[in-house]
Order: structure tokens, then sequence, then C-alpha cells
């Protein structure tokens, strides 16, 4: 199964910290106290011509912390995230 974003969507991969599972004193945090990742792969762009220019497949972003709509296929999670909730692009 594939999916197609619309409009000004993107379909995203978050990208998990792992390097987060201890904190500064020494303990360590349930997957449960951890914060969600903020930052993402752009897995595929919507049919905005605008959005296309600016957002290619493989990019790094930024979004907000309560941004998107969770989805899971075939074990990965994604999320769909609208234009405005992007927040940057990450460049190296």
């Amino acid at each position: 199964m594939q999916i197609l974003p619309l409009d000004d969507r993107l379909l995203v991969e978050p990208i998990q910290d792992e390097g987060m599972q201890r904190t500064a004193g020494g303990i360590y945090l349930p997957d449960t106290a951890k914060e969600k990742p903020r930052i993402a792969r752009v897995v595929a762009v919507g049919t905005d011509e605008d959005l296309k220019e600016k957002v290619k497949e493989g990019d790094r972003i930024l979004f907000g912390k309560y941004s998107g709509d969770e989805i899971e296929m075939d074990g990965h999670k994604y999320l769909i995230l609208q234009r405005n909730e992007v927040l940057a692009l990450i460049k190296d």
C-alpha cells in the first residue's frame, strides 16, 4: 500500500533520537516519559506546486510539538502534516 498526500500536506517519518535515553543526572527514562521526536524525514509531498518547490522527498524538517495525524503502516509510524505545521527545513 502507498500513501500519497494531497494538497498542502506532507507524509513524514519521525526520526527517533536514541541518544536521549538517560538524563544528565544518570536517570534512565522510560519510553512513556520521553518527548516525542520533532524532526522527521519527508517521505512524500502533496500536490501543491509551491510546496513541491520548497520541500523534497528525503529532506529533514522540524515540526510543532503537537502537530500532525499519526498513522501506522507496515510496522512503521508516520505523520501527515499540513504545510503550516512545518517550522523549518534542516540542512546539513
